[in-house]
Order: structure tokens, then sequence, then C-alpha cells
């Protein structure tokens, strides 16, 4: 399997040594980070608010873009207000940080991101999402009145798979409980719009907060934190917000106005999906899960199998460099049906 270094953009092809490849790789689901009509939107942003926003959201001076994209997010998720930061991780770090001097007893889903992971304490990674929901359940019904805090991924792009969090709401009332859920790898995917899981899980009898990448799926190089109003003014009270600089302006510029062309882009991510699934059925020892663009595999030579039939997926060691190698497949809002028909035949061929 090659190492592709590259001087040129990553679409739905890339290309090395005059030979072009398919790209199933990544994480740019809505495929905007090579969508001319979003790079003219960003172009159009920079030019009129300018290339960098270097101060803080409490200077004197501000660009009224920022409250514009907080309110608008927040109102398209669900929730009440929202935080913008200049990267998923220090939203997730930030957002720990504060609910974690709250907290008396902690859960950590077995793939918990490491943005919301406390550095002292380590999940159970032997344990499935459901054996450890099994467990939270337990244990909670044994501990006396405390505040508990239970940390979680909304997906985990590596099996792939996408989690159920309604159990919450049986657990026992008797605590105080606070759930901070990762939604990278659900923002543009999960759901009836690109916002996120949030308004699936407002209603579960807890204090909800949400933070992830807008990256991956939204094109953003930015983060988010999601949440009710005393949280989220807590957060935006606390040095780490008030001294940090926000990301782009030419970004958030260009996703207030592009709001039809991310729609049109998360309708095409959708039927792509549903496309794929149907010529799944056909294959064998390939994971995935319905909703989700993201397919792992165990083979590592499949990827150079596949290389050799002109597509490139994902395959490395992750996240550490002794970790197993995680092998997937990622479709995009790039791909035309004939890339999917293209990858189905070359899957089938290897398996055959």
């Amino acid at each position: 399997m090659s190492l592709f270094h590259l001087q040129s953009k990553i679409g739905r092809t890339i290309k090395m040594d005059n030979r072009e490849y398919l790209y199933f790789s990544g994480t740019d689901y809505l495929g905007l980070g090579a969508c001319p009509e979003f790079e003219d939107l960003v172009i159009k942003g920079i030019q009129k608010l300018g290339i960098n926003h270097g101060l803080s959201r409490i200077n004197n001076v501000r660009l009224d873009i920022y409250d514009d994209f907080e309110n608008y997010f927040a109102e398209k998720a669900g929730a009440d207000k929202s935080l913008l930061w200049s990267s998923g991780y220090l939203a997730g770090h930030a957002t720990l940080s504060y609910v974690l001097d709250k907290a008396d007893y902690i859960f950590l889903a077995p793939d918990t991101h490491p943005a919301i992971l406390p550095e002292e304490l380590n999940p159970d990674r032997s344990k499935s999402f459901k054996e450890w929901a099994e467990f939270v359940h337990e244990v909670t019904e044994t501990l006396k009145p405390q505040r508990i805090l239970i940390l979680g991924n909304a997906v985990d792009p590596l099996k792939p798979e996408l989690h159920d969090y309604s159990w919450i709401g049986n657990l026992s009332r008797k605590h105080k409980y606070t759930v901070l859920l990762d939604d990278s790898h659900a923002f543009g995917i999960v759901g009836q719009h690109p916002f996120g899981t949030y308004d699936k899980w407002k209603f579960l009898p807890v204090q909800l907060l949400v933070s992830g990448s807008l990256g991956k799926g939204l094109g953003i190089p930015a983060g988010i934190t999601l949440g009710s109003t005393s949280p989220i003014i807590g957060m935006a009270n606390q040095k780490i917000f008030r001294s940090s600089s926000p990301p782009p302006q030419g970004y958030i510029w260009a996703f207030l106005h592009g709001h039809e062309l991310i729609m049109q882009k998360f309708e095409k991510l959708q039927k792509n999906i549903q496309f794929f699934n149907g010529l799944m059925r056909n294959l064998k020892d390939i994971d995935g899960e319905l909703g989700l663009p993201i397919y792992s595999f165990h083979e590592r030579k499949w990827a150079s199998q596949l290389e050799e039939e002109g597509i490139v997926v994902s395959s490395f060691p992750y996240p550490s460099p002794t970790d197993p190698w995680t092998n997937r497949i990622v479709i995009s809002a790039n791909h035309l049906l004939s890339d999917l028909d293209r990858l189905y035949i070359a899957l089938d061929k290897i398996q055959n």
C-alpha cells in the first residue's frame, strides 16, 4: 500500500504518479472541502470580513458574524445556545473542563473521544457500548445520590456504530446527571438535518452538552458546544473562551450563506449511503451501520488490492502507532453513483 504525498486538493479523486484514484477516505462527508460553490462562498466571506480574526471574543471590537453563527446553529440544532471555538478539540476540552469539577462520579463510554476524555482516566475498551450501558445502569442503582457525569461519542467512526442514549432516561432518578457527547462524526451526517444529535437527546432528564468538530462533516475549521443557557453562559465567562480567538471568519460567513448548498450536499450523501447499502447486501466481511457513510473491514491486504484497482481507502494504526490498524471506506456527497458501482465491483472481485 502506497503512502500518498499530495500537492493538490483532495476531492472524489486524487492523483499520484500520473494516475488518478477514486478517493474513499478521510472525513469530508459532505464533500465541502473540494466544492467549488462552497469555495466561492469562503472567498466572498474573506473579501468581506478579512482572512483571519486574531482578536479575542471579548475584545471591544467584534465581528457580528460569530454571534450570528452561534444563534443560527443553536436554533437549527434545537439548543438554547452555542459557543464557537477555533477547533473541535478545544471545544471538547473546554466543555469537559467546565463540567468536570461539578461531578462526583464519572462514566466513560468505551469509545469516548480524546477531546472529552479526562487525562487521568481511560475507558474500558474491552466492553461493547451495550455492555457499558448496562454497567452504568447497575452502578447508578447502588450509588448514593450524587452528581454523575456521563461522557461518550455520538458516533464511533472506527467500528462504525451510531450510539443510542435513550437508556439514560431509565437511570435512577436519585442522581443529578450531566451528559457530554462528542458529535464530531455526527455533524453533517446523522438524523434529518446536518446539525448533529442534540435535538435527539435534549428531552432526556439530564443536563445535556454536545461538543465537536465542524471540520469533518461541515467543512469549517472550527468547533462548537451546544447546551442550555446556564452552562453555555458559564463557559463563555471562563478564561479559556474569553482569551481565545475564533475560527477564520470567511468560513463562518460561507456556512451562513450556503444553507441551500449544504442541504443539497446532505441529501446527496443520504442517497449515496442508501445506494451503497443496497450494493452491500451482496458483500461479506464489511461492517457498516445504517445512516453512516463509514464501512470497516479487517483484511489489511484489501487496501493494497483496492489500490491496484485505482481506489484509495483508509488503512493505518490509530490512534497510536502501536494500536491495531483501522481499515475504512468512507463515502462522501462528492461521489457519483458510478463511483460507488466501481467500488462495489472492486470489492466483489477481491472477495471472490
